[in-house]
C-alpha cells in the first residue's frame, strides 16, 4: 500500500465527516461523480454497499470491507481492492487525513493528492 497525508486544521470528526457523507464525495474526490447506497440513505457504515459514479461516466458497484469508526475505512470497487481512508487526531482541533492506495496503482496517487487537498480546504472552511 502506497500512502499520501496531509495535515488539517480541523477536527478528525470534521475530516471524518467529509469520509462518510456520499453527498460530499464529488467535492472532494475528482474520480467521483456521484454515489448512491444500496437502501438508501447518505453515510457510510460498516459493510455498506452501493455504486459509485465516475467522474468519466459508468457507476460501479462497491463493497465497504475494512470500518474502524471514526478513523478509518476502506473498499473494494468493482470487486477490485480499492483506496484506503484513515484520519489520525493530532490535537484537539487538528488531525491528519491519509489515503492508502494498492502497490499495483501508483498513478492513482496524483488523485489521492488533489482529494487530500480539497478534503483540507473543505474541513478548514467549515
Amino acid at each position: 500500500m502506497w500512502w499520501r497525508w496531509t495535515e488539517v486544521d480541523a477536527s478528525s470528526a470534521t475530516v471524518w465527516d467529509l469520509l462518510v457523507d456520499l453527498d460530499r464525495w464529488p467535492d472532494w474526490g475528482p474520480s467521483v461523480a456521484g454515489a448512491a447506497l444500496d437502501g438508501g440513505g447518505r453515510r457510510l457504515r460498516a459493510g455498506a454497499t452501493g455504486a459509485v459514479r465516475t467522474a468519466l461516466g459508468p457507476s460501479l458497484p462497491f463493497a465497504v470491507t475494512e470500518w474502524d469508526d471514526g478513523t478509518a475505512w476502506g473498499w473494494r470497487v468493482a470487486g477490485v481492492p480499492a483506496t484506503l481512508h484513515r484520519v489520525e487526531p493530532t490535537g484537539p482541533h487538528t488531525c491528519r487525513v491519509g489515503m492508502g492506495v494498492p502497490t499495483w496503482a501508483p498513478g492513482y496517487l496524483v488523485v489521492v493528492a488533489v482529494a487530500l487537498a480539497r478534503i483540507r480546504d473543505l474541513a478548514t472552511d467549515t
